[in-house]
């Protein structure tokens, strides 16, 4: 084969049609469209591809298509709801497959490249855990107090069923979440420097005050803790854990050689909190003051 064959070959393989756009699928179904222009590089007189919008697009995908894991959890009757693994796009095979298009030639559809999400709490784990009871406390609230209430409630649901498995800390503030009124949280008596106001999420130190007597109960170890700026009434002096978005925050450590099980309750006036761990565990229990089993004396029950 002489020189000018080859250069021929080679300016034909060159002029092979590239296809304008790439139809990405998940599932069978079309999911997105995109034309060599959404992912080249405004630099003139070059064909290069642009990192930044790929990572858009490759961040754009993945909202439409990642399905987040679910955890395994007791439910009220004391059964384990199995775990459900979850999917994400799997960004550096999509990234070589977007390259190969725009450099190469590549093909003109594809299927979404993913992967599984494996859920951080399963099945197996809890069945080891749930039936040993380390620490435990109560307090009572006034359930007349719709608004306090129901920041209790929604803060509880966030604590509850939570694992914290060995030499992992625990934050109230990383795990309840900003206390907002898109969440669901309303306004109601807070202390602010010792004087009463109202906040949006006001009760949920009751919820942080109850955890943190059940944690020390069953030999946690406390990293972080403040008292309020002024006595609370659902908790005997001194044993209150005041937190705030901005502010204070409520943080312990598993140093057990087993996972703990947050379990958390409020129905009927009482927040309940109970920490279980497995039947191997050599627990390490704190004595500490119980409350009343009846309402503070206040009318109104603050932070």
């Amino acid at each position: 084969m002489n020189f000018l064959m080859i250069i021929g070959l080679i300016l034909a393989f060159q002029q092979q049609p590239v296809p304008d756009e790439m139809t990405i699928s998940y599932e069978n179904e079309p999911i997105m469209t995109i034309s060599r222009s959404d992912l080249s590089s405004p630099t003139p007189g070059f064909q290069l591809a642009d990192m930044q919008k790929l990572d858009q697009i490759s961040d754009q995908l993945d909202k439409q298509i990642r399905k987040e894991a679910v955890n395994a959890f007791i439910d009220d009757g004391g059964r384990i709801v199995p775990e459900q693994a979850g999917i994400e796009l799997n960004k550096k095979a999509f990234m070589e497959q977007l390259l190969g298009y725009f450099y190469h030639n590549g093909p003109s559809s594809i299927s979404a490249p993913i992967r599984r999400i494996y859920p951080r709490v399963d099945s197996e784990i809890l069945a080891t855990i749930k039936n040993k009871r380390i620490g435990h406390y109560v307090t009572y609230f006034n359930s007349g107090n719709k608004e306090r209430s129901h920041n209790i409630y929604l803060a509880t649901e966030a604590i509850d069923n939570y694992v914290v498995f060995p030499g992992e800390t625990f934050s109230f503030n990383k795990i309840v979440g900003k206390r907002t009124k898109a969440k669901g949280y309303l306004s109601a008596p807070i202390i602010v420097r010792g004087e009463m106001s109202e906040g949006i999420g006001g009760g949920i130190c009751q919820v942080s005050s109850t955890l943190f007597n059940a944690v020390d109960r069953s030999g946690m170890k406390i990293l972080e803790r403040y008292s309020h700026s002024k006595r609370v009434r659902y908790v005997p002096p001194g044993r209150d854990a005041t937190v705030s978005w901005y502010g204070p925050d409520f943080t312990f450590k598993n140093e057990y050689n087993e996972p703990i099980l947050i379990k958390a309750r409020a129905i009927h006036g009482m927040m309940i909190v109970l920490v279980f761990s497995s039947d191997e565990l050599e627990a390490h229990p704190n004595k500490i003051p119980s409350t009343d089993n009846k309402l503070p004396p206040e009318t109104k029950i603050t932070d």
